[in-house]
């Protein structure tokens, strides 16, 4: 379906939407350069046991077809708990506290660590339109103790904050870790970002006996409607003196190979944080998103002792109620015989040691 550019703004109603859809049409990645390898063509990156994004044409469907049944969400709802984290952790434990949404601080080895940050009010291009936080952060900006590095998956706005990593960089001056390609969104916006990108595969040593590994991960990237895959996309397996940990920020299941060579090349996993919602309708989300019951499967895949969920609660991405992954979670736990304390869902602010 051939759409030109006035055309695709009139259809979304309101200057608001119409200056939304603009920011995404102007917002896009610049080209990576490097070598073709077996997932990147020499132009863009692929999965090769994955699935391609959907098309614009699916896109407008979900948006605008008679079929939809998008949740309400309520305007605001808020965690009643509030960390406060120390200003170190020894290296005999792992404490990880969940900030809302993909985010997590991980305090280890005496490291701080942050996963895919986001303090901004909204994960969006513009300050005024675009999916908008329904919780505030389960730690205040200013209550974040040094932060030594911060691991950001890949480029999609509710994971890549450059707002929020160039605070990161003027405040603590940290070292960012990232797949090949974000590396230039992320100078392109602040060129006072310290951050290095890495293929899938890559180990990165973060001193104090704690390295990260890129692994792929059932996913695409973007920034705007038309720059799909021109960066690559990551999960991570963190090795601390306490245990490896799995931290997958977005993905599909698929048949749940990637959960199962994480296991074989990496295991054993003392804990795996997995992706619960964003899923809903599964005929778009499918291919990129997990559900419960998906993260429910990729637990017993990848054989991790211990899973903690996000993905969910703080900003609406998808159709599914606010509520809903959580419930579905419990549910999916129970029929698979599996112990609910075994994968427990936090509320922002909320924490666990290991």
């Amino acid at each position: 379906m051939y759409l030109t550019r006035r055309r695709l703004l009139s259809l979304f109603a309101g200057p608001a939407a119409a200056a939304g859809l603009s920011a995404f049409w102007t917002s896009r990645m610049r080209n990576y350069e490097g070598p073709a390898s077996d997932h990147f063509d020499g132009r863009l990156f692929f999965d090769p046991d994955g699935s391609p994004p959907k098309s614009l044409g699916d896109v407008l469907r979900w948006q605008f077809g008679r079929d939809r049944r998008r949740q309400p969400w309520p305007e605001w709802a808020p965690s009643p708990y509030v960390d406060t984290p120390p200003p170190r952790v020894s290296a005999d434990k792992v404490r990880l506290s969940f900030v809302g949404h993909a985010s997590w601080l991980i305090q280890t080895s005496g490291l701080n660590i942050l996963i895919d940050p986001v303090w901004s009010d909204r994960a969006s291009p513009l300050s005024f339109a675009g999916p908008k936080r329904h919780n505030a952060p389960g730690i205040a900006f200013d209550a974040l103790p040094e932060i030594d590095a911060v691991l950001v998956s890949h480029g999609h706005y509710d994971h890549l904050d450059v707002a929020t990593l160039s605070r990161l960089t003027a405040k603590f001056a940290a070292r960012v870790i990232t797949p090949l390609g974000n590396d230039a969104t992320m100078r392109s916006a602040d060129s006072t970002i310290d951050v290095e990108a890495f293929d899938w595969h890559h180990r990165v040593e973060l001193g104090s006996g704690v390295a990260v590994i890129l692994v792929p991960t059932r996913h695409w990237s973007a920034r705007g409607l038309f720059d799909r895959n021109k960066s690559l996309w990551a999960s991570f397996v963190l090795e601390t003196p306490a245990g490896k940990l799995y931290i997958v920020c977005d993905s599909g299941y698929g048949d749940g190979k990637h959960f199962r060579r994480v296991a074989e090349a990496h295991g054993p996993l003392r804990l795996a944080i997995l992706p619960i919602g964003a899923y809903e309708p599964r005929w778009f989300m499918r291919d990129q998103h997990m559900n419960p019951s998906d993260a429910v499967k990729a637990l017993a895949d990848c054989g991790a002792a211990q899973a903690l969920a996000h993905h969910h609660g703080t900003f609406q991405l998808t159709d599914e109620a606010i509520d809903a992954p959580v419930t579905a979670l419990a549910a999916a736990l129970d029929d698979a015989n599996i112990a609910r304390e075994r994968f427990m869902a936090l509320q922002p602010g909320q924490m666990v040691e290991i």
